[in-house]
């Protein structure tokens, strides 16, 4: 996974971050935040908040008090362990695209499937690059709904040797998802000492986590398992359209969601989650790649870095509806401050299309290429003598050319970033190759690595067990 020692972004003044805190207080304590779960509402009254129907209002201290129970740093173990990561500090680890109903393959839009659920696993598992497939990679319409998790689950767990996320959709979700899990790795003692997955859960915004999000969150929770806390805010239509009032109600909803999964299991993982953007306040739609949601990103980083925890914000968002230079440019606007910020759980890194309705093969790729190099542009600078070339100007001297010099030959095969994608020949080889584009030459990649692709070793046993315990329990849910 990648490290990021690149200094961060400081935005935020030292005055404007005493206005930020001022102003989650007041959120919480007297406008406060609805649970929509008579579990939770009992655990906060039982630690001395002041509920009144299904609205808790906090004392700040006590809020502050649970968020330093949170651990700064943690792991999470993959079922290959040269594919762990960790979470938090100078770490990023990256999954592909999360959540959308449809997908586009070339000029075709339509709905998603199992098999294309199936075949984005796979192109993650391919990509060294990414470190998850993430959870709900697109949403397999063919499939009954009771049941498709379990075939998600597996699809994640065989198809890849990655950490993955679990399903949040309910509380027998996330049970299925443990259980599986354990099966996995081998007991759930196993996966409780080290988790293995990191899952999803949404703030209803503004002000309020829905019931199923927090049944949820009490089943990783109290399995050790880290969730990411996410207010889901677009300015304009969930949170007011200000930047500062943004943030505030961020941090009261991201804060107050932590606190609870610290109530459940004192010292469980959890990840501040930052899903920030706008409207188009001329039409409503929702915008991304956005100014407004690059600087909201580089704040959420400067807050999460003054609390002390692992923060989950950025991705290659975008609201074109075709891999084109719209595409490309939003998702480096929302990337580039992901990095600039050290995000250290990035979600949507890969696939992301058309405000996230859809998962695009090609995109999938053109995001890859993003990602490979940032990574290369935020690693460090090497000063030293060998890469000062003084020996390079003694052999070439006045007026010649280093290609063929001994430093050059020496390095020529690593000295620059090599590009997956990018295209760099003349415009006559180029017409010789077919004149394709970056969208066409992302078809033939991803052909190529579906076509290629070798599945990760597995114990049969495991896999049997994992197979019997899908079609099991498919039967007890009825379908």
């Amino acid at each position: 996974m990648f490290r990021n020692s690149m200094p961060r972004y400081e935005v935020l003044s030292a005055d404007a971050m005493a206005a930020l805190d001022q102003g989650w207080r007041r959120l919480v304590s007297e406008i406060g935040v609805e649970f929509m779960s008579d579990r939770a509402l009992d655990l906060f009254r039982a630690a001395g908040q002041r509920v009144e129907d299904n609205a808790v209002f906090f004392d700040p201290d006590f809020v502050l008090e649970q968020l330093a129970k949170a651990p700064r740093e943690f792991d999470v173990a993959a079922r290959n362990p040269e594919h762990s990561i960790h979470i938090g500090g100078d770490a990023m680890a990256f999954g592909a695209v999360y959540g959308p109903p449809f997908v586009r393959q070339g000029e075709v839009r339509r709905d998603a499937t199992m098999e294309d659920f199936r075949a984005f696993t796979k192109l993650a598992q391919s990509f060294p690059v990414l470190d998850s497939a993430g959870g709900v990679i697109c949403e397999p319409n063919d499939t009954p709904l009771d049941s498709r998790h379990l075939d998600m689950t597996l699809a994640l767990q065989t198809l890849t040797d990655k950490v993955y996320m679990g399903n949040v959709v309910s509380g027998v979700n996330a049970r299925d998802t443990i259980e599986m899990s354990a099966i996995l790795f081998g007991g759930r003692d196993v996966i409780e000492r080290t988790p293995v997955t990191i899952s999803l859960i949404n703030c209803n915004s503004p002000l309020r986590w829905d019931d199923r999000m927090l049944e949820a969150q009490f089943e990783y929770s109290a399995a050790n398992q880290p969730v990411v806390l996410t207010p889901f805010l677009l300015m304009g239509a969930m949170s007011p359209v200000t930047v500062p009032a943004a943030l505030v109600q961020q941090m009261a909803e991201a804060f107050t969601g932590i606190a609870l999964s610290q109530l459940i299991r004192p010292g469980c993982p959890v990840i501040f989650g930052s899903f920030l953007s706008n409207i188009n306040m001329q039409s409503g739609s929702p915008t991304f790649g956005t100014p407004e949601s690059g600087l909201g990103l580089l704040c959420t980083g400067q807050i999460a870095r003054h609390f002390g925890l692992p923060f989950r914000s950025g991705g290659a968002m975008t609201s074109s509806q075709v891999p084109d230079a719209q595409a490309g440019y939003e998702a480096l606007m929302t990337m580039l401050p992901t990095f600039l910020a050290g995000t250290n759980w990035v979600m949507h890194a890969a696939g992301w299309l058309d405000g996230g309705l859809v998962a695009s093969y090609e995109k999938f790729v053109i995001d890859v290429e993003l990602v490979q190099m940032l990574q290369a542009q935020f690693k460090p600078l090497e000063i030293d003598e060998a890469s000062l070339a003084f020996d390079a100007h003694q052999e070439v001297g006045h007026g010649g050319h280093f290609l063929g010099a001994a430093h050059t030959m020496e390095r020529f095969r690593t000295c620059f970033y090599r590009p997956l994608l990018s295209s760099s020949d003349n415009y006559e080889r180029w017409m010789r190759g077919g004149g394709v584009d970056a969208a066409g030459r992302a078809t033939k990649i991803y052909q190529q690595r579906l076509a290629e692709y070798e599945r990760p070793p597995l114990d049969d046993a495991v896999r049997a067990e994992l197979e019997d315990y899908v079609q099991r329990r498919r039967k007890e849910l009825g379908d």
